[in-house]
């Protein structure tokens, strides 16, 4: 017992350093990471707090333009990127503009400023999560140290999952660790940390992803209620993409339980989860239908008429294939220019065949939503960002860390004899019983 103690200790210190290193690092730009959008969120946020639309506006807008003289000029995900040579005036200035002219033409409704056409607002007050999220943070702090505190919470609570994840899915302590501080150290840490909902929708995840894990391990109660509970919040964070998690956990999980089956094997909780991610599909779609938030065809009008200020495409999808050829060509360049995604997932794949856990499917069906999203967004504004792909590089935080278990062993098929051990004999189930300890 007093071992077992100490091991919890130790994993629980563990955790804690990371945690305070890396919020430690975070101090180093507590502003400097807003986005176009962020604007977007905060005046939603500020307006349920109480302030008026104009201003929830003004307040967002003089955030978004001190935050961007901060930022850097060069294309790093989490910056700005500022006109060059916009001062701070000029910036409160222009924006000032844009919501007086939207204003006049027709956008008087919704929680969000009129930064744009109300169209493309549409899509942000589907989004209310995220604000309503930011209130207590934004309210208590202020708006800058609110906002940074908030990304704060959502970039270590993320990371605490995929931690709870791999212990959940039987790895060891050190492989804990090892994909808390890889979540944070990836493009996953950088998305959580930014002013956007991408970073609370991928927090949620996680979570979503521990549930599946706990359901595959026969943990039902704990795991149904991650699962729908993470989605649901999903949701009214960002439906699409838990719309996409969803749609990619009931596909896979379908997979494996047929490949199951086939192997002779218990294949039973696996459809399970499946048949629930499956039923949270559909009513993900339903509800988002039934709301009447912007769906597949408003993203395309908006990618193709850039933020629906050009007339809508009578059949937008031929456009938009192009499209997707033109980006993924692009990207794929990128990566083989700097190949850093490229070797993680190559380290991921080694994962996928040398180790058997659980998480793997999971943590494959995960990645795949980050595809599924980026592509439904081929905006070569995106290339050189990770927001929209972040689902993707959870592959990798819940893959690698398990090369540094030793894999499995399978215990062999004929009875090992019984040895001596002292003065008495120790049965060989008890040897197939710490090869599975050394396994996990």
């Amino acid at each position: 017992m007093p071992n077992i103690r100490r091991t919890q200790h130790l994993g629980l210190i563990g955790m804690v350093l990371i945690a305070v290193a890396f919020a430690g690092l975070q101090l180093t730009a507590v502003t400097g990471r807003a986005s176009p959008d962020t604007k977007n969120y905060l005046s939603y946020a500020l307006s349920l707090s109480g302030d008026s639309r104009e201003e929830a506006g003004r307040r967002a807008i003089a955030y978004s333009c001190a935050s961007g003289q901060h930022a850097s000029l060069s294309p790093v995900p989490w910056t700005n990127r500022k006109t060059v040579g916009e001062s701070e005036e000029s910036c409160v200035r222009r924006l000032n503009d844009s919501v007086a002219y939207w204003t006049r033409h027709g956008n008087t409704e919704g929680m969000t400023a009129p930064f744009a056409n109300q169209r493309f607002m549409a899509i942000f007050e589907a989004r209310p999560g995220y604000p309503l999220f930011l209130v207590p943070f934004v309210a208590v702090f202020g708006v800058t140290w609110g906002l940074w505190l908030a990304g704060l919470v959502v970039a270590l609570a993320g990371s605490v999952c995929v931690l709870l994840t791999l212990r959940a899915a039987g790895a060891s302590r050190r492989a804990g660790l090892a994909g808390q501080a890889l979540f944070l150290a990836l493009p996953t840490g950088t998305v959580a940390m930014n002013p956007l909902s991408d970073g609370l929708s991928l927090a949620l995840g996680t979570a979503v992803v521990l549930g599946c894990v706990l359901l595959l391990r026969d943990r039902p109660r704990a795991g149904v209620a991650l699962v729908a509970g993470g989605l649901v919040l999903m949701f009214f964070v960002r439906y699409s993409q838990a719309l996409l998690l969803a749609a990619a956990l009931a596909g896979v999980l379908v997979l494996r339980s047929g490949w199951l089956r086939l192997k002779q094997r218990p294949f039973t909780p696996v459809l399970r989860a499946a048949g629930l991610c499956a039923g949270l599909t559909v009513g993900i779609y339903a509800g988002a239908h039934l709301l009447g938030w912007p769906m597949g065809e408003d993203s395309a009008q908006d990618l193709l008429t850039h933020h629906y200020q050009r007339p809508d495409l009578p059949n937008p999808w031929p456009e938009f294939f192009v499209q997707e050829g033109v980006f993924w060509s692009a990207w794929l360049r990128r990566q083989a220019a700097s190949p850093v995604l490229p070797v993680l997932l190559a380290l991921s794949a080694w994962a996928l065949l040398r180790r058997r856990s659980v998480v793997l499917p999971i943590a494959l069906a995960a990645g795949a939503a980050g595809l599924l999203n980026q592509a439904g967004h081929p905006n070569l504004g995106q290339l050189y960002g990770f927001r929209l792909i972040v689902f993707l590089w959870l592959l990798p935080a819940l893959a690698i860390p398990l090369l540094l278990d030793r894999p499995a062993r399978e215990p062999s098929p004929v009875p090992a004899q019984p040895e001596e051990v002292g003065s008495g004999q120790r049965d060989g189930r008890v040897g197939v019983a710490q090869q599975s300890r050394e396994g996990t």
